[in-house]
C-alpha cells in the first residue's frame, strides 16, 4: 500500500528523509561543486528509485510521490541541506512531466517506467550554435521519409549527453512556417546511427556540456510527442518546467549553506560586515523560496506557467552568483584554489561554486531575454 506522504506531519516527513540520506547517500555525492556523472550517481539513483522517492512531483499513478507543494519544498530542502549532489535528472524533472501532460498512453507506459528504473537516461536537444535563448530560430530539420523522420542539424550545451541513452530533440518540420510554428518534438536513442557526441570542457575542467551532431538520423514516425508542427507547445511547457527548475531556490540554498559553514569555521559571524551581507543573502533566499512555492503550487494544481515564470529564472541564478561571489571574498587568498579547501574543520570549494554559477544566467534562457519577456508581457512595454 502506497504511503500518503502529504498526510504525514512535516517534521516526521523531514526526519524520515534526513535519516535515509544520512544512512544511504554515498559520501562522494555530498557537497559536490559540479554536476556528477551517471556512473557516480547510478547506485544512489537506483536506491531512490527502489524507495519510490525519485520523482517527487510525478503523480502516484505514474510511480511518483505525488507531493503537494509544502512537502515538495520540504523534500528539496532536506536534500539540499544535506548537500546531496544533483544526479542526472533530465528525464525526471523535464521529460517525465511533459509525457504525463502530453504523451500518448503508449508513450507513458513505455518511457516512464524506464526513466524510473534508470534504463533510459535522457538529455535535452534544444540549443543550437545559432539558437540559444532565441530557441525559435533553430535550424535542425526533420523530414518524413516513409515510416521514419530523418533529422539533420547540430545541438550544443547538451548537458551530460555523453552519459545519456536517449535525447529529446526540437526540429523544424515545416521550413515555410513562422518561427514558432513548424517545429516538432522528437524522441531518439543516442545509439542511433548518425548521432555524434563531442564533450566540451568547462572553465573548471569538467566535461559537463556537449555538442551533438545529427547526420541523417532516422527516428521512427511515432517517436513524436504531441502533434506534428506543434512542438512549440511542447517547448513552452518544457521551458516552464526548466525555468522552474533553474529558478529553484536549491542552488542558492546550497551555496548559502556552504557560506554559512565558512563563516562558522572562520569565526566571523561577529564581524558586522560579514553578518550584514550574509543576513541579506539569507533573506533573499527566503523570498525566492516563497516565490518558487507559488509557481510550484500552480503547476501541481494543473495550471499553466505563464510568462511571469521568467522572474524565477532571472532571480534565482542572479542570487546564486551573488552568494558565490561573496564566498570568494570570504575565502580571500584561498578563493583562487581549484578544488575543496579546508576552512577550520570543514572543506568547501568556493571557486567550484563560482564556476558552477557562471552559466546559470545564460542557459535555459539568458537573463536579458527574461527581462524582455517580463517587460513586454507584464509591464506592457514595447518590444
Amino acid at each position: 500500500m502506497a504511503i500518503d506522504y502529504n498526510a504525514m506531519d512535516e517534521q516526521d516527513f523531514r526526519r524520515m528523509l534526513r535519516d535515509f540520506i544520512a544512512a544511504e547517500c554515498p559520501p562522494h555525492l555530498i557537497n559536490q561543486a559540479r554536476r556528477v556523472n551517471w556512473h557516480e550517481a547510478r547506485d544512489w539513483f537506483l536506491k531512490l528509485s527502489a524507495k519510490g522517492w525519485l520523482a517527487p512531483a510525478w503523480p502516484v499513478e505514474h510511480g511518483g510521490m505525488g507531493l503537494n507543494v509544502e512537502k515538495m519544498l520540504a523534500y528539496h530542502d532536506e536534500f539540499d541541506s544535506a548537500g546531496v549532489a544533483r544526479h542526472p535528472d533530465i528525464g525526471i524533472v523535464m521529460l517525465g512531466m511533459l509525457l504525463v501532460r502530453f504523451g500518448t498512453e503508449a508513450q507513458k507506459a513505455h518511457y516512464l517506467p524506464r526513466i524510473l528504473a534508470g534504463e533510459d537516461v535522457w538529455c535535452q536537444g534544444y540549443s543550437e550554435p545559432g539558437a540559444g535563448s532565441d530557441l525559435a530560430s533553430l535550424r535542425t530539420s526533420a523530414v518524413l521519409d516513409g515510416d521514419h523522420w530523418v533529422i539533420n542539424g547540430q545541438k550544443i550545451w547538451t548537458t551530460l549527453a555523453q552519459d545519456s541513452t536517449d535525447i529529446f530533440i526540437l526540429a523544424r518540420t515545416d521550413p515555410a512556417a513562422k518561427k514558432q510554428q513548424g517545429i516538432s518534438f522528437f524522441l531518439a536513442r543516442m545509439d542511433t546511427p548518425g548521432i555524434t557526441v563531442r564533450p566540451i570542457k568547462t572553465l573548471a575542467g569538467d566535461a559537463e556540456f556537449c555538442e551533438v551532431f545529427l547526420d541523417d538520423v532516422r527516428v521512427p514516425r511515432d517517436n513524436i510527442v504531441g502533434a506534428v508542427n506543434d512542438g512549440w507547445t511542447m517547448a513552452k511547457a518544457l521551458l516552464g518546467f526548466e525555468r522552474l527548475t533553474h529558478g529553484s531556490p536549491k542552488f542558492a540554498q546550497m551555496a548559502l549553506l556552504r557560506l554559512e559553514t565558512m563563516g562558522r569555521e572562520l569565526g566571523i559571524f561577529d564581524d558586522p560586515s560579514f553578518a550584514g551581507t550574509y543576513t541579506q543573502l539569507a533573506l533573499d533566499v527566503a523570498d525566492l523560496t516563497a516565490t518558487y512555492a507559488r509557481f510550484a503550487e500552480t503547476l501541481k494544481g494543473g495550471g499553466a506557467l505563464g510568462p511571469e515564470i521568467s522572474i524565477l529564472k532571472l532571480w534565482g541564478p542572479d542570487l546564486y552568483q551573488r552568494i558565490s561571489e561573496f564566498m570568494l571574498d570570504v575565502a580571500q587568498e584561498n578563493g583562487s584554489a581549484l578544488g575543496p579547501t579546508r576552512f577550520g574543520g570543514a572543506e568547501v570549494d568556493p571557486l567550484g561554486y563560482y564556476f558552477l554559477s557562471r552559466p546559470t544566467t545564460i542557459y535555459g534562457g539568458a537573463s536579458e531575454i527574461q527581462r524582455n519577456i517580463l517587460a513586454k508581457t507584464l509591464l506592457g512595454m514595447p518590444g
